[in-house]
């Protein structure tokens, strides 16, 4: 093995202005390189968030994901396909597995064509047979005749319309048997075909063959190597040996495969996702990895302004829980580093209500919060919810959501109110009906209850909203959540001002209210089954933990 400059002194080029020049860069580079395995645009992604700076898009982990063998099952077109979604979903140049060409120089020319439209940097050929088999299935694998492969490796090269587009040649004389002197024939016939790189592939756990591939070949283009099977070695002894670029092949698929095969056994042993809810991905992280917050900023810039939305949420009750600071209100409490009242304005703005106004009572100067705008009602200790509402009654202007400040709720029950064509929409759990719990508090009594259809969509009508109701009446809980568009947050004023003329503003909660509103205008009852939660308890807190 011959002896190299330590990495830190070997400083990179400048920045590549295409990522057909980037991978260039990564493959000729002085320094070790390496690529990971993605096999979707999901995949491509994470390759770039953890800092790699290229792509390989495997051939087997690419195929295995369509539920297809590594044999040429997925046509070149299918994989194609797949290659465009990863293109879009990165900026980092991606090596794609080309597997045999596809077929003879015809299929490669016309492959080469087709991705560099996309925008595909390289492309890594083998010298098999189509169509190919999976290195690391059987013995002695006949491999392609050298001058019919220097052909395809030709026919890549004249088609490329990048000129740094890369080409690397996959040598497999080490896995099918034929020796080190045939490895080394084919790599020079390759390399003076006009291949860029030589890959050279073993399935021996040591790297032995490797290494003196690699000192033979003396550098005489770079080498790429992919080391599945001698992954033992220390990398370090890669770098001495002057090997250009590592590919890690296929760890994304098999660990994704690991964990999704526990994940589905573990639900369908226990029929609940309690167990699993707090070991996965979020789905907020989904969306923040596909890009939702561009799509935000788009549509701001793009579609027709819409109205602000506003929103009021009644935090003035101080309803201090069991263990927590003396003085300090529930909608402070800690919930993962940030306060429940925290947690759910996040949500809020999320959905894009940013206009947020905190009605605070109890222990007041603890409720604190960047952003927001603080309303104070300084006889929380003998008023309502509704005299509370009533002290943020000039944030009601245009569409508004009330909310109660001790709850948390999936972002997908406000985004179903925000979209609702409904003036008046409340969200009501219809686990609520059948399922009691303590503190619970506000019951809903509708027109039509939650039939279990999800392709049932005929709407429901509040009737009214009590604290106490025959059990034989009851349809749901609701979550402490509403909307009103513009028209629904004028009856709203209009309600309140009603109350506080005939003197029962001070002491009604929202119930009343919204059960005087829906006597006089129809209040639309979405149903949800669970997906919130109302933290009352120590045993709800725990529960908010995990819920985040």
């Amino acid at each position: 093995m011959s002896e190299a400059t330590p990495p830190a002194t070997r400083p990179r080029a400048a920045a590549p202005t295409t990522r057909f020049a980037a991978l260039r860069q990564e493959i000729a580079s002085p320094t070790l390189s390496f690529l990971m395995e993605a096999h979707d645009g999901i995949s491509a992604k994470l390759v770039q968030e953890a800092g790699f700076r290229g792509v390989w898009a495997s051939g087997l982990t690419t195929s295995a994901a369509l539920g297809l063998r590594d044999s040429n099952e997925a046509s070149w077109t299918q994989v194609l396909d797949v290659l465009e979604y990863m293109a879009d979903a990165t900026t980092l140049p991606i090596l794609v597995d080309g597997d045999t060409g596809h077929g003879n120089f015809n299929n490669v020319r016309r492959f080469v064509r087709k991705l560099c439209e996309r925008g595909i940097a390289g492309v890594c050929i083998e010298d098999k047979l189509f169509p190919k088999t999976n290195s690391f299935i059987g013995e002695a694998q006949p491999l392609a005749d050298v001058d019919e492969f220097c052909g395809r490796i030709k026919a890549g090269k004249d088609s490329q319309t990048d000129d740094d587009f890369v080409l690397v040649a996959r040598v497999e004389a080490l896995i099918s048997g034929q020796g080190m002197e045939e490895a080394l024939r084919r790599a020079e016939a390759y390399h003076a075909a006009g291949a860029d790189a030589i890959l050279i592939h073993s399935k021996k756990s040591d790297a032995q063959e490797i290494f003196e591939f690699s000192e033979r070949w003396a550098n005489r283009a770079p080498v790429v190597i992919v080391p599945t099977m001698y992954y033992s070695t220390p990398t370090d002894l890669f770098r001495q040996a002057g090997i250009s670029t590592i590919i890690w092949a296929n760890h994304l698929l098999r660990s994704s495969i690991a964990a999704m095969r526990e994940t589905a056994a573990r639900i369908h042993e226990d029929q609940s996702l309690v167990r699993v809810e707090g070991s996965v991905a979020t789905v907020k992280d989904i969306f923040r990895i596909v890009g939702n917050a561009e799509l935000e900023e788009a549509e701001r810039r793009y579609l027709p302004a819409r109205p602000a939305v506003s929103a009021v949420v009644l935090a003035a009750s101080g309803g201090e829980l069991a263990g927590m600071e003396p003085g300090q209100p529930k909608c402070m409490a800690d919930i993962r580093g940030q306060s429940l009242l925290a947690r759910l304005v996040g949500t809020l703005r999320e959905s894009g209500v940013r206009d947020v106004s905190v009605v605070r009572g109890a222990h007041k100067e603890a409720v604190t919060l960047q952003g927001v705008r603080m309303v104070d009602n300084d006889r929380y200790a003998t008023t309502g919810e509704a005299w509370s509402l009533a002290s943020a009654r000039d944030a009601i202007r245009g569409e508004t959501v009330v909310a109660y400040g001790d709850v948390l709720f999936r972002r997908y029950i406000l985004d179903s109110l925000l979209t609702s064509r409904a003036d008046v929409v409340v969200a009501v759990d219809t686990l609520g009906a059948t399922q009691t719990r303590p503190n619970q508090r506000d019951l809903v009594v509708a027109d039509r209850r939650f039939s279990g259809d999800y392709l049932d969509d005929s709407p429901a009508t509040l009737r009214r909203m009590a604290h106490e109701v025959p059990q034989a009446e009851i349809c749901g809980e609701w979550m402490g959540l509403a909307r009103f568009s513009a028209r629904g947050a004028e009856w709203l004023r209009e309600e309140i001002a009603a109350m506080e003329a005939e003197g029962v503003l001070e002491g009604a909660d929202m119930p009343t209210l919204l059960t005087r509103i829906a006597a006089k205008h129809p209040v639309r009852v979405k149903y949800f089954t669970g997906h919130w939660l109302d933290v009352d308890t120590l045993t709800d807190l725990a529960e908010a933990r995990n819920f985040t």
